[in-house]
């Protein structure tokens, strides 16, 4: 069956160009062996970029032998669901900018995330 997104619409590609999804075949999709539950497609700002590197998650440096090409702006990945949640809660606890929470892109985002995030959390942050 195929996957859904939090739209309840088939699950739509989040990046291959740089290719992302636990599998890196461009999709949030679920897996049982991804503890990091890489669900949620998310455009990176400079500001998330910083936070997760100085929360120890560097995804700015390439990492060849993890085929990992490294991050910029502007790039859409599948994120780390609790890793995104972990930035909401941190602008909204430490008045950071709100630009650290990266943009969701919902028609990409596995609808799996909804089972700790409300569709109306994703629908305010969700990239236009």
């Amino acid at each position: 069956m195929p996957e859904k997104n939090v739209l309840g619409e088939p699950l739509q590609p989040c990046s291959t160009d740089p290719t992302t999804g636990f599998e890196r075949d461009g999709h949030c999709s679920c897996h049982d062996a991804d503890h990091g539950r890489h669900e949620l497609c998310a455009m990176m700002t400079e500001d998330f970029l910083q936070f997760s590197k100085q929360q120890g998650n560097d995804l700015v440096t390439p990492r060849p032998e993890l085929d990992f090409p490294g991050l910029e702006p502007g790039d859409c990945w599948c994120l780390c669901v609790p890793r995104w949640v972990e930035t909401l809660e941190a602008v909204r606890r430490r008045h950071i900018p709100e630009t650290t929470v990266p943009p969701v892109i919902l028609e990409a985002t596995n609808e799996a995330v909804l089972d700790t995030v409300e569709l109306e959390t994703l629908q305010a942050h969700a990239y236009d």
